[in-house]
């Protein structure tokens, strides 16, 4: 019989509740697959869109699941010649916590595919940060694959607390934009921005995203960008775009609908491109993956921690980062 594990499991669709601690049978790894001992996990808004119901794979036979997308962990068992009992490795795989069980967990039986080396130098808690909320794999792809970007553009992130906005930045600074922009909704959080290294915050609390890019850009506008935020601010992010600019809509953190001024999208000659994983080949992803792991095992990527929890607190954490929106990603500790 299978050691019992915890496990933070949805058996239906709901609020925050359903995010509730379990016993369940620890896996066992089958060819190609790789047993890892999670030690931090990261909590995803997609996390809560699908326990809440409101994603396409929420569906009654999709129940019951374990939550969690990514995580970081250390191999015990491995049916994989790529990996060792002991290496501390990512964790990912496709599905997971919405087609398949996933990493909110103490043992996962993963895919060797879904694994990667964790560099010596990033300690458990920042390389779950790096995954959570998948913010650069999405920063990187919407702004290389959809917006082709080019250095010396420059680009607007919002939301600079969040995983797409701050990470965003991050890469486009790597990639060689020529100004990176994001919001704050509060002084405080603007000041805090600041003082971290981002130079251009605009405080929407003192002024429109539009007056603020006019006046950071000269009246210039944004070439680019990355929008995870959408509802009210589409139509500011519209207003703010130079000519021939591209907006790519990544999220809806603040909010499903959203009136625009249509001029705005004629005379400024804008694209505008819906942001998906399913867009993209599997070749195109993991490609994107390497060139990102190359970019913080430089440091040149600065993975940041909101707040770290106890997976018995899965439900507050999952509160915690969908209506606070702390500075930074918000994690969760596996091991017990």
């Amino acid at each position: 019989m299978s050691e019992a594990m915890k496990a933070i499991q949805y058996q239906q669709y709901g609020d925050y509740s359903q995010n509730r601690l379990v016993e369940l049978a620890r896996p066992e790894a089958r060819a190609g697959e790789v047993i890892v001992q999670m030690r931090t996990v990261g909590i995803n808004p997609l996390d809560n869109t699908f326990r809440s119901g409101h994603h396409y794979a929420a569906t009654p036979e999709n129940l019951p699941r374990v939550g969690g997308q990514t995580g970081v962990g250390a191999v015990v068992e491995s049916q994989s010649e790529d990996f060792k009992a002991g290496d501390r490795v990512f964790v990912r795989g496709a599905g997971f916590g919405l087609t398949a069980d996933g990493t909110w967990r103490e043992f996962v039986a993963a895919p060797a595919s879904g694994l990667s080396h964790v560099p010596e130098t990033v300690d458990d808690d920042h390389a779950a940060a790096y995954l959570a909320g998948a913010g650069y794999l999405t920063g990187y792809l919407a702004l290389t694959e959809l917006a082709k970007f080019r250095p010396g553009q420059t680009v607007l992130a919002p939301a600079i607390g969040g995983a797409v906005g701050m990470e965003t930045v991050q890469v486009a600074r790597r990639l060689g934009a020529a100004l990176t922009i994001s919001t704050a909704g509060n002084t405080q959080k603007a000041e805090q921005a600041r003082a971290a290294g981002y130079e251009h915050v605009i405080d929407l609390s003192r002024e429109s995203l539009k007056d603020g890019v006019r006046r950071i850009t000269e009246g210039k506008g944004v070439d680019v960008v990355v929008d995870g935020v959408s509802g009210n601010l589409t139509a500011e992010v519209l207003a703010s775009l130079a000519f021939g600019g591209t907006v790519v809509v990544v999220g809806y953190a603040g909010g499903r609908q959203s009136n625009v001024n249509v001029t705005d999208i004629i005379w400024r000659a804008a694209t505008i491109r819906g942001f998906t994983f399913r867009l993209f080949t599997p070749e195109t992803v993991a490609a994107a993956g390497a060139t990102l792991l190359n970019y913080l095992k430089e440091g040149t990527l600065h993975p940041t921690i909101g707040k770290v929890f106890p997976m018995s607190e899965a439900a507050e954490a999952v509160r915690f980062l969908i209506e606070d929106r702390p500075f930074g990603r918000v994690l969760m500790h596996a091991r017990r």
